[in-house]
């Protein structure tokens, strides 16, 4: 998996080729100590973001949470106590969502405040692109300056010019561009001329590497954008919303034209780890080099998909004999494990090493999870975050009432009402998981935060349900959350006509309220219905679903591959 890249350049002191091997950084040697060139060539690190979108920290539901600004900050400050390090970001960083919903305004404001203070330090980021959720508040909201080329005509964003920075021994070229159509209503000017004016500039400030911080509404396009360009030799591209979720990054970098593109993970979940190698020669003469540890890499790699691949056909071999088995989510697996295969047979095929002369490049896609070691520094700034956005949450919403049912429309009353007629029912959902959703959030002080508080409570802004600061007895998943609110059918003692209860809830309930991919990486409705219906609560419906898979099984098979090793100096 070698790749090479003839990149042009203004200075011949530099090698001419640029390669790709997606393994982890391996130190490089020259082939001959004894030369007169005598030392290893020139190198940095580049780590890029893209579309982080608010993000800071990652959801504590799902098996494996990925995404924290404090190991991010980590891996970086290690890294530059170790060499020269280049820290960028295509774009999309302040909010997570644009437009941004009126209730989530005092939160959103905060993180991106904090962002753009962990941008200017630790992170020390070089360059920052545009992405559409910059621009939620507007483009004087941005906060930091900005690289990009064409912007329309009357725009107000702080711009810088493109950039050369010095990175270690090795000068860096940096520009922004977004492709046309991207934004909707933000009408930038002709990208390709503009991006070509600018690498010109740059070769001619004696930049060695040309990197372009790209925008687009998809892979496809900003591939077409990049190629009509050309000269560029690594764009770091933002999507926005078509950014890929961890498990759909790509561990190569594509090669466009005579330059590689690297796309990271969407909200800070995936970071790029690209380091660099420019090799001189010029007059000397090029020494072969050795082999940059790439077959260690590959080894490391081959072991780690062998282990998953195991634990894949544990769980297919499970479902071949589950005839309740959710057909969808086995074909998931089967997929996996076909990507999987083929990604270990590629690695078997072609070693990785450096090439023999010239320049190159490594990537390595690194998933920011609980293993990883934190910034104790931002760590704390974090959790001040949580401090101040709940305290502003709550102030904000102390006096706004809980939303009024209309006439002759039920409200939540509360698992104390349910009790009175259902104690079995009760008394069996005080064994499920449901009844700790209250306080898994008050264990990480984000009971006030509205990203969570809507899966771990009961009746969540609907119509005589809870709000924010108003949910003392409706705290945790509790009945009304299936079986509908119950006001009606607890005034006429469950003798109402037709129920105005639900005997049970529609099949898609979980899976588009709370238990959605992003917030429930295991969910897998059948499975997750053996756990909550059994001896005193749905007895019946616990005998029809049989044997198989149980949500505890699947969600602790997913928590021991994930490992419980939480990173040093990491509270959570």
């Amino acid at each position: 998996m070698v790749y090479e890249l003839a990149m042009r350049r203004r200075m011949a002191a530099f090698g001419v080729v640029l390669a790709a091997a997606c393994c982890s950084k391996s130190e490089v040697k020259d082939g001959g100590s004894g030369s007169a060139l005598g030392k290893p060539p020139v190198a940095f690190t580049l780590f890029a973001l893209a579309e982080v979108r608010g993000q800071i920290g990652p959801c504590g539901c799902t098996s494996d949470p990925l995404g924290d600004i404090s190991r991010t900050a980590q891996l970086v400050a290690e890294a530059r106590a170790k060499g020269p390090v280049l820290v960028i970001d295509a774009g999309g960083l302040l909010y997570s969502q644009n437009p941004v919903p009126p209730h989530l305004e005092a939160e959103e404001e905060l993180k991106a405040n904090l962002l753009a203070s962990l941008y200017k330090e630790p992170l020390q980021v070089a360059a920052l692109g545009v992405g559409a959720s910059d621009l939620a508040k507007g483009e004087s909201a941005v906060r930091l300056p900005r690289e990009l080329v064409n912007p329309p005509a009357a725009s107000k964003l702080p711009i810088e010019a493109p950039k050369v920075v010095q990175v270690g021994d090795a000068k860096v070229g940096v520009f922004g561009v977004i492709a046309e159509d991207s934004f909707g209503h933000f009408a930038v000017t002709a990208p390709v001329d503009a991006a070509k004016l600018a690498i010109t500039g740059l070769r001619g400030r004696g930049a060695d590497v040309i990197v372009a911080l790209v925008q687009a509404g998809s892979k496809k396009d900003a591939v077409a954008l990049i190629r009509q360009i050309g000269g560029i030799d690594v764009a770091i591209a933002g999507l926005g919303l078509d950014a890929p979720e961890p498990e759909n990054v790509e561990i190569e970098p594509s090669k466009v034209g005579d330059g590689w593109l690297v796309i990271p993970g969407n909200r800070g979940q995936v970071l790029s780890r690209i380091d660099i190698s420019l090799r001189r020669d010029g007059t000397h003469p090029v020494l072969p080099l050795v082999d940059a540890g790439g077959a260690g890499a590959a080894t490391a790699k081959i072991a780690a998909i062998d282990k998953r691949l195991a634990a894949l056909d544990i769980e297919l071999a499970k479902f071949a004999t589950d005839k309740t088995a959710d057909p969808t989510f086995v074909a998931t697996k089967q997929a996996e494990r076909t990507d999987l295969a083929a990604q270990r047979a590629d690695l078997v095929a072609h070693p990785l090493k450096a090439p023999p002369r010239g320049s190159y490049l490594t990537l390595d896609q690194i998933r920011i999870n609980k293993a990883l070691a934190c910034s104790a520094p931002v760590q704390e700034a974090v959790r001040a975050y949580d401090r101040d956005a709940g305290a502003a949450n709550v102030k904000a919403a102390a006096d706004k009432p809980v939303p009024e049912p209309a006439k002759g429309q039920a409200t939540y009353v509360g698992m104390a009402a349910c009790g009175d007629c259902h104690s079995d029912e009760v008394e069996f959902w005080k064994k499920t998981v449901h009844t700790q959703a209250w306080q898994t959030l008050v264990d990480r002080g984000q009971q006030f935060d509205y990203e969570c508080i809507g899966c771990h409570v009961t009746g969540f802004d609907k119509p005589g349900g809870s709000n924010l600061a108003h949910n003392d007895n409706l705290r945790d998943i509790q009945c009304e959350t299936c079986h509908g609110p119950a006001s009606i059918h607890v005034a006429k003692g469950g003798e109402e006509k037709p129920p105005a209860v639900k005997r049970s809830p529609s099949p898609d309930l979980c899976a588009t309220q709370c238990h959605t991919h992003e917030h429930s990486d295991t969910f897998q409705y059948e499975a997750y219905l053996r756990d909550i219906v059994g001896t005193g609560h749905g007895d019946e419906r616990r005998k029809q679903l049989g044997d198989g898979p149980t949500g505890h099984e699947l969600r602790k098979a997913a928590l021991d591959k994930a490992g419980k090793a939480i990173g040093a100096g990491c509270i959570r």
